[in-house]
């Protein structure tokens, strides 16, 4: 298959086309203005308009095309720090109290996705994670069982004797599973999202740049591209497509590119003796990698961070090319179908957030995780706007990010840290061959 043939829009999009909405006048004045009409966004309008209040919710692209349709569909809820590090940072009750969240939202998704009647293809399939090396492997299997003694989770080691149940690979030393982790499409799960929300009377418009937002009195002036909108309240949900109209969070939030390439059809033995439980997977590289079957396990999603600026250059596509025969052997010379890209939000403290600025409340920070973040945290953003202290209790109700020395929307560092993050996992590899 050649570089020409293999699309540069998501997989997604193929079942799920983004949705063109048509424009409607807006209003003078709303309750709530939302800005980013992604998972985000929807997720808090929906409790808003529920509740009674008139809301707005504005994005610059066609709702949903950032992130919220170009991600994995893997429902992890990762939280980047340990929890170690989380421990140190916050204490041991805020650490367990982050990881109880964690499971408490990958249950409220299912019971949203099931509750409000969408088809996204959802399935509560379990994760495999692959450990690099024997030690590696002695860790993650310590987790597994600490996370089943303190949360529930049924997680367990799996040795590297017993992984070919789980992956056809024997790149791995083992690994574990988690079987509170899924599935589904992004891109269903959204276009379920914003059904639900215009249903429940909230206004979505795209193609709809917000300029500026200003405080003015008890309430906020925004200025869009279609004119301007009074606010009593005003909440960014724009994440890794945060814009120069919030200069703020621009310089708190590093948009990084991940991309994902989609293999063609395979075989349906090929599928079998590779993803046996088509299950999702990851592994503890420290530039990780996401993969999983698609929802109809026909062919393979594999996802990692792109590591370009700019333009849609073919060496990403390449090395994941690259990396998936790498775990598959087999699949070196596989035809690809689709290769894109999305934007997530890093930040110095790599943990999802629910805070204040200046009147202005913000749901952001995802760091690669918000298929289960995002909408989990706009919701608990909208019960905060609400009054609604109990439903709006989270362990994410943190200050704001820390500003980002010498960033000004640009994250020229990243290839340097990749390049970085790649030698010392090459290095880690070539020392498991050795002992092997």
């Amino acid at each position: 298959m050649t570089a020409e043939s293999v699309k540069s829009t998501p997989y997604w999009w193929e079942a799920a086309p983004l949705p063109a909405l048509p424009e409607q006048d807006l209003p003078a004045q709303v309750d709530v203005l939302v800005v980013g009409a992604g998972y985000s966004g929807l997720g808090a309008a929906i409790p808003l308009a529920r509740a009674g209040r008139s809301v707005l919710v504005l994005d610059r692209q066609h709702p949903g095309e950032g992130a919220s349709s170009r991600n994995g569909g893997i429902t992890s809820g990762n939280i980047r720090p340990s929890h170690a590090e989380l421990t140190r940072k916050f204490g041991e009750k805020t650490a367990l109290g982050i990881l109880a969240e964690g499971k408490a939202a990958r249950e409220d998704l299912r019971r949203f996705v099931e509750d409000e009647g969408i088809d996204c293809d959802y399935q509560l399939t379990g994760r495999f994670s692959g450990a690099m090396t024997d030690a590696e492997y002695d860790v993650s299997a310590r987790s597994a069982e600490a996370l089943a003694k303190s949360l529930g989770i049924e997680s367990y080691g799996v040795p590297r004797s017993e992984q070919h149940r789980y992956i056809g690979t024997d790149f791995y030393r083992g690994g574990n599973v988690r079987m509170d982790v899924g599935g589904l499409h992004p891109g269903k799960l959204h276009a379920g999202m914003l059904q639900v929300a215009q249903a429940a009377g909230a206004l979505v418009q795209g193609m709809t740049a917000v300029l500026s937002v200003e405080r003015e009195g008890a309430g906020f002036t925004v200025s869009t591209a279609r004119g301007k909108v009074r606010a009593g309240q005003v909440l960014v949900c724009t994440n890794g497509y945060t814009d120069a109209s919030d200069r703020w969070l621009r310089r708190r939030l590093v948009p990084v590119r991940s991309r994902i390439i989609a293999t063609e059809q395979l075989p349906p033995e090929m599928m079998a003796r590779l993803m046996p439980p088509l299950m999702m997977y990851s592994d503890s590289r420290q530039l990780s990698y996401y993969y999983r079957p698609s929802p109809d396990g026909t062919r393979i999603l594999f996802g990692g961070r792109d590591g370009t600026l700019s333009g849609d250059p073919a060496w990403p596509t390449d090395n994941l090319r690259a990396e998936l025969a790498r775990i598959f052997p087999e699949l070196g010379n596989i035809g690809l179908s689709h290769s894109w890209f999305g934007y997530v939000a890093m930040h110095r403290d790599m943990i999802p957030r629910v805070f204040r600025k200046d009147g202005i409340v913000y749901a952001t920070g995802y760091c690669g995780s918000g298929v289960v973040w995002a909408r989990w945290l706009g919701a608990k953003a909208a019960a905060q706007m609400l009054g609604d202290t109990d439903a709006g209790a989270t362990a994410f109700d943190f200050r704001p990010p820390k500003l980002v020395p010498f960033f000004n929307g640009t994250a020229w560092f990243m290839p340097v840290v990749y390049a970085k993050m790649e030698f010392d996992d090459r290095r880690l590899m070539r020392g498991k061959r050795d002992k092997a």
